[in-house]
Formats: C-alpha cells, structure tokens, sequence
C-alpha cells in the first residue's frame, strides 16, 4: 500500500567530515513509502497525488531511523545498576540476569520490551546480544520478524570466567550458533552475528569454534568487545600469554574483517589500530557506558585519521539509556575532551548512514535512498517545554538538531516507522 507521510524531511547521503554537499532537506517534504521501502523522496508539491494517504508530521523533522550497532538484549533490567568498574559490574549483575534467559518465558516477554523500547527511542535496526542460552536468540529473532525489524543478533559464546549458569561450551557454542544460522540468518530482514563475548570468557578452543563459523558463514557478522578497560586487558593478557595485544587474540582464531564489530576500543596500540584497519573491523563507541563505568575515552578523530569506520551505540546495560539522542550527546562530550567539536550534521550522520556503513548494510538502511527500507524516525524538536524554549532562538537546522541532540529523549520521538508502518506506541 502507497503512503505518503509529509514534513521537514532530512537524510545523508554523504559524511559532513568528506564534503559540504552531505545532505538533502525539504522544509516541506515528503516520503512516499510503498510495500516497506520508500518509493520516492521530495518536496510535497512534486510528490502529492489526488488519492494517496497521508499523515501530516509537520513542523516535525522526518530522518532515517536510528541504527545502534552495539547493544545487550538481556541487560535490560541491569540498567543503573551501581559497580565500581566493569568486571565488578558483570560478575554483580549482568550474569546473574543473563542466567534467566535460559527460560523461554522471560525471554520472549525481554525480548518484546527490548524492542519495543527500542521503538520508543527512534531506534529501528540493531546489533544485539542475546545470552548464552539459544533460546534467547530465538525470542529476540521472533519478536524481530514479528515486527518486521532489520536485526543483526547472535548467542553470546562463554564457557568460562563467569558463573556455571551462563556457560556454554566450545561444542555446544558452535552447534548452537550453526543452529541459529541455519534457521534466522537472512530470513525477512534478519542476520546473525558469531558472538564470542570477548576473550576473558571464552577458551582458545571456544575462539577456534567462533573462526570455523566465521569461515563457513562469511556473510555473518562478528560481534565482540576490545580494550574496553585497563583491568579487562591485563587479565585477557594473562589469560592468551602468548598473544602480542588483545586484537591478536582474535587475529590468531580468524576474527577480523569488515564485518568484524569490535565494542569499545579505548586503549588500543599503534600495532592494533594499524591491523584494524589493515583489516577492515569497525571500532564501535559506546560513549554513556564508557562514561558511566569509568572505562576510557574514545577517540573517534584519531581511529578515522588511521582509517577505522567507527559506530556509535548505546550499549544498554553498560550504556545509561536507549536514547540515540542521548547516546550522540554524550559522544560530543567526550569527542569535545579531544579537541574534536563535532557538528551536529556529523553526529546525526553516524547515528544513522554512519552506523549503516560500519553495518556494512548501508544499501538497505540508514538513507532516505529510494528502494531502500522504510525505517524513519520522526522528531520533534519542542517535545519538552525546556526544549520549547530553547527553540525559540533557533535559527537554524543545525541549531534545531543540536537542541535534539542535547536535550532530547524519547519524548522527541513522535513518531517511528519500521518497514513503512508506524510503531510507536
């Protein structure tokens, strides 16, 4: 069905870092969506037909849905939960909410709120992480389809340094991850992602069942975590001694590549940065967990100078909110930390063609490209009286999207469409 929505429309088509010519806005704009894609892109004047819905945003800021390339699907409860640094945080709380996803029930009533929280937020695609129990993935795989959301999840691979109830092993980790694939990956508009968690869980012979997926499955993603924090590095170290830096871990068992999301990336060395590269993986920032754990700064500028493709995520549990929004506002703190003041074209760039790019799926979302899905997320830059205020003085769009950026939530959120169909609750 043929739908017409109208508004002040705004997409990328090209990195505000690149080039001045990085985007398209129409004061009074459109987007015809059609059979879950968007057909066409424009002012209204050219694209209205006698006959053809239409839902009215105006004065309302029409983009691309966000895109969040890191975040833990059973961590939903964790949030703003108290520790002193990251290993504590896991051992206190995330594991023991993680162990109750071995549990059909509570796992596809998480997996419903997840994403409809994600919804609630503007977020329409994701790279998720289940637990280890099959049955997770299975109930954040349904809830997906059933929404006709673009998802990239995978079983978390553990099988040792955490508690017994969320251990795996390197056999039954692999057997499970194929299963997966066998039955999700591809379907509608899913994909999976091989999941070793990171190096600490896993044993050489677990990593070595990640790579034989990673061979057999070459369309897959891979998802883990490095350099996330001076302690986590120390004890990976001690635990591969024979490793020459926490990236040659994974180099060694055959996981790097541009489909390669590596989380965090805070305190890499020169040789690590240089193989990323070399290598294509992404380096993923996840700026409110990194500031809510203590763990480091993130230095988009220099990754990007070395030639990395950098992601920005959420990360919820670690990560404080669901909120791209908030997510880009504080990325602009700890960018401004470096020395590198970020525009706000640039950080609604990443959020959206940005994370789609280091997805490797940019020709399928992130872009108001005709053909390509129809994932918007509509905005309302006076959602809040605060806001209302401040927009008083506003004179431009990028004055309006740095007004969202900072002090927006999920109260900016007007609307959300996922494969052309309104989501939000």
């Amino acid at each position: 069905m043929r739908h017409l929505i109208r508004g002040r429309v705004l997409g990328f088509h090209a990195d505000p870092a690149d080039t001045a010519d990085n985007h398209r806005y129409h004061p009074d704009g459109a987007v015809i969506l059609a059979d879950g894609r968007i057909e066409a892109v424009g002012d209204y004047a050219d694209l209205r037909a006698d006959g053809l819905p239409e839902t009215d945003h105006r004065p309302h800021l029409i983009l691309p849905g966000f895109i969040d390339p890191h975040i833990h699907f059973p961590q939903i409860q964790v949030i703003a939960s108290w520790a002193r640094q990251l290993l504590d945080w896991l051992n206190d709380y995330t594991f023991p909410a993680e162990s109750e996803y071995a549990d059909p029930v509570h796992a596809t009533r998480m997996a419903g709120l997840f994403l409809d929280q994600m919804i609630a937020h503007g977020t329409t695609s994701a790279a998720a992480f289940c637990s280890v129990h099959k049955t997770s993935a299975e109930a954040l795989f349904t809830a997906a389809e059933a929404r006709n959301m673009a998802m990239i999840a995978g079983k978390v691979m553990m099988d040792r340094n955490a508690i017994p109830a969320v251990h795996d092993t390197a056999q039954a980790s692999y057997d499970d991850s194929a299963a997966l694939i066998r039955d999700w990956h591809g379907r509608g508009r899913l994909r999976y992602a091989i999941t070793p968690r990171f190096a600490i869980t896993s044993t050489p012979e677990q990593l070595d069942a990640a790579g034989a997926l990673a061979r057999e499955n070459p369309a897959c993603h891979i998802q883990t975590h490095l350099s996330e924090n001076h302690d986590e590095i120390a004890y990976t170290l001690s635990l591969y001694p024979q490793a020459r830096d926490y990236l040659d871990i994974y180099d060694q068992y055959g996981l790097l590549g541009p489909r390669s999301l590596m989380g965090h990336c805070l305190h890499l060395t020169p040789r690590e940065i240089a193989r990323m590269a070399e290598t294509g993986c992404r380096a993923i920032f996840c700026p409110t967990s990194n500031l809510f754990l203590g763990s480091g700064l993130f230095d988009q500028a220099g990754l990007r100078a070395a030639g990395i493709t950098t992601g920005i995520a959420s990360d919820v549990g670690g990560g404080t909110s669901f909120s791209m929004l908030q997510t880009m506002a504080e990325g602009y703190k700890v960018q401004q930390m470096h020395r590198h003041r970020m525009h706000p074209f640039a950080t609604f760039h990443w959020a959206t063609r940005g994370n789609a790019i280091a997805l490797g799926i940019e020709d399928r979302i992130g872009t108001l490209a005709p053909g390509s899905d129809a994932d918007l997320v509509v905005l309302n830059a006076r959602a809040t009286p605060a806001m209302a205020l401040r927009m008083e003085r506003a004179e431009t769009l990028a004055e309006e999207l740095f007004v969202l950026q900072t002090m927006g939530d999920d109260r900016a959120v007007a609307e959300t469409y996922v494969a052309g169909r309104a989501m939000k609750r």
